[in-house]
Parts: structure tokens; C-alpha cells; sequence
């Protein structure tokens, strides 16, 4: 008699869910949803701002958490201890970099230093990173560039002004433009915006290079569902392979000698968008807490007065303001979930057993922003790093805005000096305001980094600039 069909779907479902859900409790692996379904797993439970449903998730089910995403075993973390424990004694297991399309073609074949595998050729990119490019020596030889264009974005929105009256300012260009002046000195020696017509279109070129970089630098659906990969469905693929022809062709113009030399060996490459997202973080803060400009403002008065302006030597005097910078860093860190890593051999986390193979993602978010460990995490209070530390705090890991254990990012140094002394100027030299009675919209968009759904607009106008020498009187 021949058997039904159906017999072998019942059949097929029924092995699935014993292997998923059986199975691995004799494996001593750490909680899973209840329903991964067959070829997807858990992936229908994707839901954007991702970090927020993984945090729901991990909130549901315990902080460490197993689930597969099409065929991708993950380990979610949003653990202080737990991170501790990834990052401490499992640091080496840990560091490796799964490989995932964007590697393939924005990382040169898994070869730069963010993507590439725990290796001789790795180490030998960070140690070239850590002392010769981002060192604290080599940051403070360049210190005079970041100062020249932190100079130079306080005369253009001065330009604006007429009088004392307010103007608005679109603040995502303005940081995007300050970040890649201050980078591409440091890397070209020549400025990114020029003023000829020639150099103004090298400019557009560059800047929607860096947007495209960043929009498709994520992890994409290819990543988890191969067959959509060797389909070609979705297209995501051949425009990461176009996008990587566009940078090598402006990399081949515009990059130095020594930066060509290293071309696999770039500076964590989204840097930039880091730093640029990072400033207009901390700005919409202070605009939607008018009340916290007004304290920044009168500590660098009583610290610093109105005889100059603000340098990276006066920060270790204005604890507030530092404070601005630290929450900002807390409640919105660059990456949300921290850049993936792989388990190169089998370990334990949390009395679970992790099997080789396996993604890491620590919530970075998540064990920022939990009202276990921080009162009132979603209200921006810079006074909670004005009069305490955090050390004794909590058990284990609590703020890594820039990643944790051997694989943090090394552009950390570089950028807390922009970030700070371009956050701390325009608190010093502006009065601020929104365009309008509405809160700035904290809407979050996910690429490579985390960045603001909507640029920022704001209101500014110049507090006495002559002076400190950055207008005619």
C-alpha cells in the first residue's frame, strides 16, 4: 500500500521538533524559544529595532539564550556575567569573526581588521592599529588636526548666523563633514570637502560611498538562508560587490602611501559613522534636556571662563560634561549588539554548553539600558557618572560601548577625543534650541552601526565668537 504524503511531512516535523527541542537538553544547551520552525528556525521572530526584540527575548526566556537562525546556531547574551565570562575566560574561543557577505566583499575576502579570523595576519593588523595608527602617541601628534577642524565647523555655523539670531542647521551633515575632514588628514592629509567644483563632486561621491558602506555592512538575509545566496534572490550580494568597487577606486585616489601599503590594515572602517552618530546622539540628548546644556555651559564657564576656547586638557576638569558624553555612550552605544563573534572550539557560558561553530551577540544595548543595573535607564541623567564610578556596581561587564576583551575597537581612543571636544565646543560657543515645540525624534535606524532614523535639524546661534578669535569683531 502506498504511504500518503502527508505521512512524510508528519514525519519530517516531528524529527525537527525532537532534535530541536529534545535533543539539545541532553546536550546541556542554554534555553531556546519553543517554535523554531523547519529552514528558518527562529527568524520569523526578527522584528526591527532588532536589539530591543532580542532584549524581549532574552527577558522572556533568560539572559542567555540559544536560537537558530536559518542555519546559524546564535548564542544571545545580555548578561553582565554572562559578557564577563565570553570576554575573560572564554576570550580566546571567542574571537574569532563569522563569515558573513559583507566580509567577503567590504572586508578585502576577510582580510581587514575587523572581519578577519583570530590569526598571525590579525594580530599583526591590530598591532599595526594599536601603535602605529591609533596609539595615544600618534593621537596626540594629530590633536592639532582635530582642533583645526573643530575650529572650522564652529566658524561655518557662525557663517550662518546673521546677528544674534537663531539659524537652522542640519546637524548630520555637518558631522558627517567634520568627521571625514578630521579623518582624511589624518589618513591623506588632505581635506574631504573641497570648494572647487571638481573637488565638490569627488566629495558627493565619497559621502554616498560611505552611506551605501554602511547600509549594506550589516549582516543581510544571505547570511542565515544560503539559497537566497545562490539564487541571487534579494540582489544584496552584487551591490556589495559594486559598493567595493567604489572604494577601491577612491581609496586608489585619495588614500597616502602608508595607507595603501595597509589597505587591509584600515582603522576599524566604521569609524566614522561611530563618530558622526555618536554627535548627533549626544546633541538630540541635550536638546530634548535644554536643562543639562545649561549645566554643561556653566561648568566649562566656572572651569574654563570666556578667555579661549575649550581643549582635550580641560576634560579631566569638567566632570558634567563628561558625563554628558559617558550617557550618551550608555544609552545609545554605536553598535547595539556588539560586531558577531564565532566559538572555535566548544566551551561553557553560564553552565551551558556553547558547540563549536556558534555566533556570539552580546546586547550591548540590553545591559545598558536594564533597569536592574541603572535607575531610570532611559532617562539621559549625566550626573550619574558626575559622583560615581561604576567599579562595585554590578557583578561583571555593564558599559562597553565600544565592544569588550581583544576585539574591541581600537579607534575607541580616537573616538572619544572628536567626539568629546566637538560636543564640548558647541556647548561652550552656541546657544541651542529645537525647530520646533516637538521633542527630536529618538527614532533609531540599524546599519553597520546605529545611527538616528531622521536627521538632525537644530537652532543655534554664536555666544560671543570674537572672543576666542573665530570672528572679526
Amino acid at each position: 500500500m502506498e504511504i500518503p504524503l502527508y505521512y512524510y511531512v508528519l514525519l519530517f516535523l516531528f524529527l525537527h521538533i525532537f532534535t530541536k527541542h529534545f535533543v539539545p537538553k541532553s546536550k546541556r544547551l542554554p534555553p531556546s524559544p519553543t517554535l523554531s520552525l523547519p529552514i528558518v528556525g527562529h527568524l520569523y521572530l526578527f522584528k526591527n529595532p532588532i536589539h530591543q526584540t532580542f532584549a524581549k527575548l532574552n527577558n522572556q526566556y533568560g539572559p542567555i539564550l540559544y536560537v537558530h537562525f536559518g542555519s546559524r546556531s546564535i548564542l544571545l547574551v545580555s548578561s553582565p556575567t554572562a559578557t564577563e565570562e565570553c570576554f575573560t575566560k572564554n576570550d580566546i574561543i571567542f574571537a574569532n569573526r563569522p563569515r558573513l557577505l559583507a566580509g567577503k566583499h567590504l572586508g578585502y575576502n576577510y582580510t581587514s581588521i575587523v572581519l578577519a579570523s583570530y590569526s598571525d595576519h590579525w594580530h599583526n593588523l591590530r598591532r599595526i592599529a594599536s601603535l602605529e595608527l591609533l596609539s595615544s602617541h600618534r593621537l596626540q601628534m594629530l590633536h592639532g588636526i582635530h582642533v583645526d577642524e573643530v575650529k572650522a565647523l564652529i566658524r561655518k555655523l557662525c557663517g550662518g548666523s546673521k546677528g544674534c539670531e537663531f539659524h537652522t542647521v542640519d546637524m548630520k551633515a555637518t558631522f558627517l563633514e567634520l568627521t571625514l575632514n578630521i579623518l582624511m588628514r589624518m589618513i591623506a592629509g588632505k581635506r574631504y570637502a573641497g570648494e572647487s567644483v571638481e573637488e565638490l563632486e569627488e566629495t558627493r561621491k565619497l559621502k554616498e560611498i560611505v552611506m551605501e558602506t554602511f547600509e549594506l555592512g550589516g549582516a543581510n538575509i544571505g547570511d542565515f538562508l544560503p539559497f537566497f545566496k545562490w539564487f541571487g534572490l534579494g540582489g544584496v550580494e552584487k551591490r556589495l560587490t559594486i559598493c567595493q568597487g567604489k572604494r577601491d577606486v577612491r581609496h586608489g585616489k585619495t588614500m597616502t602611501d602608508v595607507l595603501l601599503s595597509l589597505q587591509e590594515a584600515e582603522p576599524e572602517y566604521y569609524t566614522n559613522d561611530i563618530i558622526r552618530g555618536l554627535m548627533q546622539w549626544a546633541l538630540s540628548l541635550l536638546l530634548n534636556n535644554p536643562e543639562t546644556i545649561v549645566k554643561g555651559q556653566s561648568e566649562i564657564d566656572n572651569h574654563i571662563g570666556q578667555s579661549r576656547l575649550i581643549e582635550e586638557s580641560d576634560f579631566a576638569n569638567l566632570p558634567y560634561v563628561r558625563g554628558i558624553i559617558n550617557e550618551t555612550l550608555r544609552m545609545y552605544p554605536a553598535a547595539p549588539l556588539m560586531p558577531p563573534h564565532e566559538s572555535s572550539e566548544e566551551c561553557t557560558v553560564g553552565g551551558f554548553n556553547v558547540p563549536r561553530g556558534t555566533m556570539l551577540l552580546v546586547n550591548a544595548w540590553a545591559i545598558q539600558n536594564d533597569p536592574k543595573i541603572w535607575e531610570e535607564p532611559r532617562k539621559f541623567k549625566p550626573e550619574r557618572f558626575q559622583f560615581q564610578g561604576l567599579e562595585g556596581q554590578k557583578d561583571g561587564i555593564i558599559l562597553f560601548p565600544f565592544g569588550v576583551g581583544r576585539r574591541g575597537c581600537p579607534g575607541e581612543g580616537l573616538a572619544t577625543r572628536i567626539v568629546g571636544l566637538a560636543i564640548e565646543s558647541l556647548i561652550q560657543c552656541f546657544e541651542w534650541k529645537r525647530i520646533g515645540e516637538d521633542m527630536v525624534d529618538m527614532t533609531e535606524k540599524l546599519g553597520l552601526t546605529m545611527h538616528k532614523a531622521q536627521p538632525l535639524l537644530a537652532k543655534c546661534r554664536p555666544l560671543m565668537m570674537h572672543i576666542y578669535g573665530l570672528q572679526d569683531n
